[in-house]
């Protein structure tokens, strides 16, 4: 049975998909864990990457390995949904070509998916405007969206066109996800997490030490579409597309800002930014998707 393959790097992108997905399964297949389900008229397959291109591109080829139909791949077309640097906190950015090169090559989205998008855009896509405070540790207490905070200072659209970045603050390493570690760093969807620390919680922590140094920090936190050309900047985007490239898959991305203009609290940019805005940008990347979804056939 072809599927799509609906993937998100953090599980604070991947949950409000999740919540909509009908008659879940969790399947573990190489010790990576997959929901299967129903979305918008589409069998899925939602999974997590992971931060950074690096685990994009292992997980990604991974999901096409584990799930078959015969010799070919069941997988037959692929969906990012996530948050970004860009320009206007909680607008969706749908650019047309990804770069893991800073601009020497670039791979393509589909046509035809880019094509069901603006078609579902144009149907009209309900943005939130107002930051809700989310569930930052996951303790599945109360819905993401209950308790707003603050309300940006424009009305957030869905932005199509332009050339979307990954880089790669972790210089060709793997950040681990650590098991209970909340709605980033956590290894699955808020609604499934135990917030039970094992053996992989020591693995993780000797995994972030690299991470650690300030020189990390100074790169990621200088990681911002702003001003650069790009439409959106992420660390997953392109190397999940030149993943799905290499299968001759349909490829799409939606992503949207998290740390950008529009912040009526003036705070810094990334990760400030990033952290009071996430579930907003989170949640608006998901609308989007779902909207792509019962819209494309």
């Amino acid at each position: 049975m072809p599927r799509t393959l609906v993937l998100s790097a953090m599980p604070v992108e991947l949950g409000p998909l999740l919540a909509q997905t009908a008659g879940v399964t969790l399947v573990e297949r190489d010790g990576r864990d997959y929901f299967v389900g129903r979305l918008r008229g589409h069998d899925v397959v939602l999974a997590l990457t992971g931060i950074g291109p690096v685990n994009a591109r292992r997980s990604t080829a991974a999901v096409l390995a584990a799930f078959r139909c015969g010799p070919r791949s069941a997988i037959d077309s692929v969906v990012f949904s996530g948050v970004a640097g860009g320009d206007w906190i909680g607008s969706v950015t749908v650019p047309t070509r990804w770069t893991l090169d800073g601009g020497k090559h670039f791979f393509d989205v589909d046509r035809r998916m880019l094509a069901a998008a603006r078609s579902a855009a144009r149907s009209g896509v309900r943005l939130e405007s107002a930051a809700p405070v989310g569930d930052p540790a996951c303790g599945c207490v109360l819905n993401p969206d209950t308790v707003a905070t603050v309300s940006v200072t424009h009305r957030p659209r869905v932005e199509f066109g332009g050339k979307g970045q990954t880089t790669d603050p972790f210089v060709g390493r793997a950040l681990r996800c650590v098991p209970g570690g909340g709605d980033v760093l956590g290894c699955e969807p808020c609604v499934v997490q135990q917030g039970q620390l094992g053996p992989e919680t020591t693995q993780f922590a000797r995994s972030v030490v690299p991470f650690v140094d300030p020189s990390f920090f100074t790169g990621y936190g200088a990681s911002s579409a702003a001003g650069k050309g790009y439409a959106a900047e992420d660390e997953e985007t392109a190397a999940v597309d030149a993943v799905a490239s290499a299968h001759h898959l349909p490829f799409l991305g939606f992503r949207a800002v998290s740390d950008g203009g529009g912040d009526p609290l003036g705070l810094p940019g990334f990760p400030v930014q990033f952290f009071y805005y996430r579930q907003l940008a989170a949640d608006n990347a998901a609308r989007m998707t779902l909207a792509f979804l019962s819209r494309w056939r």
